[in-house]
């Protein structure tokens, strides 16, 4: 894959991340914003009057601009990281046309990157968590992330060198059981983290869990389609059609 072509999937995975954040802004104002001020609300019921703090930024500017400022940018971000690996992945992983290869990317990306950090240390709301514990909490998170995306990449390489001998189909079973069983181990030797108030309401952590994962979802499957639309538009051009009554001459 020449430079211009990596150029080109580049601005095409941007723009397919800003369409995704669009998508994912959506989801994240109307689902997730009433869950995060509803743990505001608790929050600040539960603190002693003195000491409520005065906002630097007002809530409103947070759940509209803000909001929207840093889905964007993630989404733009995200769709830039992800068209890099998309050039390393196409015609690696398998015989895959540019928009299944981009399909499988992005839920290879939400399964490494999202939801295997997140069965370990799930998204909270605001009032759940212990401030003088965020760096820790950051940094186990981080790690859990970056342990799901060096064991995928472990399994896709082991399943690849496995399927001359044991062929795609069983290779493929036994990389994922390695990685399952090493996913397992990982989360079993982690220290857990549950600073979960016991008088916080269940039914709005639950709430506020569920629209976090819509958020990932929307995103990742939306750069997926995107992308992969993009993506096989430039690859595997259509041939311009000839017009009907054209007669086409053969030179010799």
């Amino acid at each position: 894959m020449n430079s211009a072509t990596v150029r080109n999937l580049l601005v095409r995975g941007m723009l397919a991340g800003l369409a995704a954040g669009v998508l994912a802004l959506v989801v994240a104002y109307f689902l997730g914003e009433p869950n995060v001020d509803s743990a505001i609300g608790f929050e600040e019921s539960h603190a002693p009057a003195h000491e409520h703090e005065v906002e630097l930024v007002s809530r409103g500017l947070q759940s509209t601009a803000g909001l929207a400022t840093g889905v964007l940018v993630y989404g733009v971000a995200l769709g830039g990281i992800a068209a890099l690996a998309y050039c390393f992945a196409l015609g690696r992983v398998g015989r895959f046309t540019p928009r299944a290869t981009a399909l499988l990317l992005s839920g290879a990306a939400l399964l490494t990157v999202y939801v295997v950090p997140f069965l370990k240390y799930p998204a909270n709301p605001p009032a759940v968590g212990d401030h003088d514990t965020i760096a820790k909490r950051t940094t186990l998170y981080f790690l859990m992330m970056v342990l799901g995306v060096l064991l995928a990449v472990a399994a896709v390489i082991a399943g690849k060198r496995l399927a001359p001998g044991l062929g795609a189909w069983y290779a493929t079973v036994v990389a994922v059981l390695g990685f399952t069983v090493a996913i397992g181990l990982a989360y079993a030797f982690l220290p857990a983290v549950n600073e979960v108030p016991a008088d916080f309401p269940a039914a709005l952590l639950w709430r506020f869990r569920l629209s976090s994962i819509a958020l990932q979802i929307t995103m990742w499957a939306g750069f997926g389609l995107v992308f992969g639309e993009l993506a096989e538009r430039l690859l595997n051009p259509k041939p311009a059609a000839i017009p009907t009554g054209t007669t086409v001459t053969a030179s010799r």
